[in-house]
């Protein structure tokens, strides 16, 4: 018998779940064993003006599958550069779930992604943190809110943006190459790149010796944000090896040049597990890439918070 799959929308999805706890559930799910190895490749097929993007998932509680468009450029205001779904089945039965809005999915995802991965080391300072963020778009935004989130006042937070074009409505903004970019990414200890840049956003000399950078544009081997200086001088994580070699340019490329050797990656799991440790005296790089796992588990907590939550009564009622 047929039913009616509930839909959740973009507003929905950031009501039902905060930042800093879809931080949590990621490195929850790796701390209780799930191995990333095993998530399905992301396909990834050219279409007309853009590509259409499938990200399937599954464990022993769910399935889900996100599809995406992404558009080559800007199609202008009020029309977002990357529109999809993702459907959530449920793990017993395999019936369809609830249907939730991708791009409200994956602009939650990603920042959460990007903590979850460097967490540790922004717990091991109580003092301020300054923060350079590459990009004004929809994830630099997000990235800046998921920091707020996940620090929550345990750490003053000193956010600089850098880019290209101006963004009227920051005023902590500065132009990519002036002085005060520099001077900012030369003191920030965390610096996130959230930009479509396929060149690097910067150079070794640039940031400091011991800073902790996250490289989140490009699911494309032939796109990076970090230059093979950067990445060869520091340590290097990863979600997974085998994605990372597939998809990730800034490693892909750096490794090309000789500046990197896959066996120098570390992964993830091995950092929430504490089966690796870091050394802060070198700069830590986490590149992500994303990976269908980090959606479904997020979709299971999103489906299951709208699931106790009323329906809203309708007007008039």
């Amino acid at each position: 018998m047929s039913r009616n799959i509930p839909f959740i929308s973009a507003a929905q999805v950031f009501a039902r779940l905060s930042p800093a706890t879809a931080v949590e559930i990621i490195r929850r799910t790796l701390a209780t064993g799930y191995e990333p190895s095993t998530n399905p490749p992301r396909q990834a097929v050219p279409i007309p003006h853009g590509q259409l993007l499938t990200m399937p998932s599954s464990t022993d509680t769910g399935a889900g599958i996100k599809v995406l468009t992404i558009a080559e450029q800007s199609l202008g205001e009020g029309i977002p550069r990357i529109q999809g779904q993702y459907l959530l089945f449920d793990g017993a039965t395999l019936s369809p779930r609830a249907i939730i809005d991708g791009a409200a999915l994956t602009t939650l995802r990603t920042p959460a992604l990007s903590l979850a991965g460097i967490s540790q080391l922004l717990e091991e300072e109580d003092t301020a943190l300054p923060t350079v963020i590459f990009g004004t778009g929809p994830q630099a935004r997000g990235h800046a809110e998921a920091l707020s989130s996940f620090i929550n006042g345990r750490r003053d937070i000193d956010i600089t943006f850098i880019s290209r074009s101006p963004a009227a409505d920051l005023d902590n903004w500065q132009k990519a190459g002036s002085d005060k970019a520099r001077t900012a990414l030369a003191q920030a200890e965390l610096v996130m790149c959230c930009t479509t840049s396929a060149e690097p956003l910067f150079s070794l000399p640039e940031a400091r010796q011991d800073s902790i950078i996250v490289a989140m544009g490009s699911h494309e081997p032939h796109k990076r944000e970090l230059g093979s200086d950067v990445m060869g001088s520091a340590q290097v994580i990863v979600e997974d090896t085998a994605n990372a070699l597939r998809e990730c340019g800034d490693v892909i490329l750096a490794i090309e040049e000789g500046s990197l050797e896959a066996g120098s990656l570390i992964e993830f799991k091995d950092i929430v597990t504490g089966r690796h440790s870091l050394n802060r005296e070198s700069a830590v790089v986490f590149k992500t890439s994303g990976m269908g796992w980090q959606d479904l588990v997020l979709a299971q907590a999103i489906a299951a918070a709208a699931e106790k939550t009323p329906p809203e009564e309708p007007e008039g009622s």
